[in-house]
C-alpha cells in the first residue's frame, strides 16, 4: 500500500521557497529537530552552527503561528511531525580560468517544509508529569519566547515606520559623523556577505570537481577537508555580518574569529593537497583546493574588517 503523499500529510505547515543553500545542507539541520517538541526544536536551532538553522528556525516559528491562529492550538502542544527540504531551481555561472578555461559554478536553492501537530492526549499528559517532575516547563517558555520574539520584531517594524515619517517632515540635512561611520559598517558587512557568497560558491564547486575527479585517497581526503573547512568558515563570516546587521558586536566578533580559524584549517589542507598532489588532475584539484582556501581567508578578513570598523564607530 501506498504512503501518505507529501501534500497530504497531517498537520499545520509552513514553506520558505528559494533558499540559498543547497537541500542537503538544509536536509542535515532538519534531521535535527525532525519529531521534536517545539520547544526542543527551538532550542536546537538556537544553537546550531549551521547558516541555514536561522531561516529553518523562521519557517518553524511561522508554521506554529499557523497552528495557533488557523487552528486554534497552543504552540507547547506542537511538535515537528514531519519537515523536508526538496531541491529548487540552480543557478547556473561561470568562472574565468587559466588558459583560457572557464569553470561552471552551481549556486543551489531549496524549498524547506516544515510541519507540526498537536501530540495526543496521552502523549502530552506524559509530557507534563516529566516536566513537572523537573520543576520545569520548557514548552512554554518556548511559546512565550516566540511570542515575545514577534511582538518586538512588530515594535521594530512600527518604530522604523515612524522615523521613516517623521525624517520626511524636515529638511534633509548633511549626515552626521554618527551617520557617516553607520554607512561604513554597512558597507563592510555588504563586503561580508559577499565574500562569504563567493567563499560558498567556492565549496560547492570544489565539491563537484572532487566527485568527478579520480585522484588518491590522500588527495581525496586533504581536498575534502579544504570544503568543509571553507563551507565553515563562509557560514561563520555570514553569521558575523547578521550580528553587526543587529548590532551584536560581542557575537559578530566570536564569529569573525571562527571564521579565521576555519580559513586557516583551510589554508593548512590546501597546502597538504598541494604537496600531495603527483598527476596532473590530482594538481589542478589541489589548485582549485588552493582558490577555495584564498575565499574564505578573504570572507574572515572581510569579517574582521567589518567587526573592527563596528568598534571603532563605538
Amino acid at each position: 500500500m501506498a504512503g501518505t503523499k507529501t501534500n497530504e500529510r497531517p498537520g499545520t505547515r509552513a514553506q520558505v521557497k528559494f533558499v540559498r543553500t543547497s537541500a542537503y545542507k538544509a536536509r542535515e539541520v532538519l534531521d535535527l529537530i525532525r519529531g521534536k517538541s517545539y520547544a526542543e526544536a527551538s532550542e536546537i536551532l538556537a544553537f546550531s552552527e549551521r547558516g541555514v538553522s536561522h531561516e529553518i528556525a523562521k519557517v518553524l516559528d511561522s508554521a506554529v503561528a499557523n497552528a495557533e491562529h488557523n487552528d486554534g492550538q497552543l504552540a507547547e502542544e506542537l511538535f515537528v511531525s514531519s519537515c523536508f527540504a526538496d531541491e529548487g531551481p540552480t543557478l547556473k555561472r561561470w568562472r574565468p580560468r587559466a588558459r583560457g578555461r572557464a569553470t561552471r559554478i552551481r549556486k543551489r536553492t531549496c524549498h524547506i517544509t516544515v510541519i507540526v501537530d498537536r501530540y495526543d492526549e496521552e502523549t502530552l499528559e506524559a509530557l507534563r508529569e516529566r516536566e513537572a517532575s523537573k520543576g520545569r516547563s520548557t514548552t512554554t517558555n518556548a511559546a512565550e519566547a516566540r511570542r515575545r520574539r514577534v511582538q518586538q520584531s512588530r515594535e521594530r517594524a512600527a518604530a522604523r515606520e515612524a522615523e521613516h515619517d517623521h525624517d520626511h517632515d524636515h529638511v534633509e540635512e548633511e549626515p552626521s559623523v554618527e551617520d557617516q561611520a553607520a554607512e561604513i559598517v554597512a558597507a563592510t558587512v555588504d563586503a561580508v556577505e559577499e565574500a562569504a557568497d563567493a567563499a560558498d560558491d567556492a565549496a560547492d564547486d570544489l565539491e563537484d570537481a572532487l566527485d568527478d575527479a579520480d585522484v588518491s585517497e590522500a588527495i581525496a581526503e586533504a581536498v575534502g577537508e579544504v570544503e568543509d573547512a571553507v563551507d565553515d568558515a563562509a557560514d561563520e563570516a555570514e553569521d558575523a555580518a547578521e550580528a553587526l546587521a543587529e548590532g551584536d558586536l560581542d557575537e559578530a566578533r566570536e564569529a569573525a574569529g571562527k571564521a579565521a580559524a576555519e580559513a586557516a584549517e583551510a589554508r593548512r589542507a590546501a597546502d597538504e593537497a598541494m604537496a600531495s598532489a603527483g598527476t596532473d588532475e590530482e594538481k589542478e584539484l589541489a589548485a582549485q583546493a588552493d582558490e577555495a582556501a584564498k575565499l574564505a581567508e578573504e570572507a574572515a578578513a572581510a569579517a574582521q574588517a567589518a567587526v573592527d570598523a563596528a568598534e571603532e564607530k563605538d
